[in-house]
Order: C-alpha cells, then sequence, then structure tokens
C-alpha cells in the first residue's frame, strides 16, 4: 500500500521492546505498555524535558515519548507502541 498513513485511533500496529538508556532517542511512541509497575521517567515528543510518572500501574501509558531514562525509571518489561 504506497502512502499509506495510519489513522491517530487505529490500533498499534508494532510494538518494540525499551531498552532504557540515558542517551539513546527512540522513534515518538503512540504509547508505552508497561508490564511491571514503578515510575517511568521520559522525555516527550513535545516540550523535549524530562518527567517522572509515579508509581505507572501495569498496562498501556497513551504518551508520545522519545526517550526513557534509565535513571529513575523502575517500571520494567516496556514496550514501544507505534
Amino acid at each position: 500500500m504506497s502512502g499509506y498513513k495510519y489513522a491517530p485511533l487505529a490500533p498499534f500496529y508494532k510494538a518494540v521492546a525499551i531498552t532504557k538508556s540515558d542517551s539513546t532517542v527512540i522513534a515518538p511512541t503512540r504509547g508505552i505498555y508497561v508490564g511491571v509497575t514503578g515510575d517511568l521517567n521520559i522525555v516527550m515528543h513535545v516540550g523535549g524535558s524530562p518527567v517522572v510518572f509515579k508509581a505507572v500501574p501495569v498496562g498501556v501509558l497513551n504518551i508520545c515519548a522519545i526517550q526513557v531514562y534509565s535513571t529513575s525509571t523502575t517500571a520494567t518489561d516496556m514496550l514501544a507502541l507505534y
């Protein structure tokens, strides 16, 4: 399908394991699946400043993130959703 664009409200089409890193920037996510609850220290796509989400429960957090820091992130088993 040449030129296919997903609809913003369409289901996620791809999931990639997240490796926490204080330097690696990832493609902007449509969400992050958290497998084990904890804190999530990320950089949002718009704004560019780190923010810590405290006590994120297991499940999907619908956020557009470009970085997941290893520092202060205690949540684990995470997937970047696209």
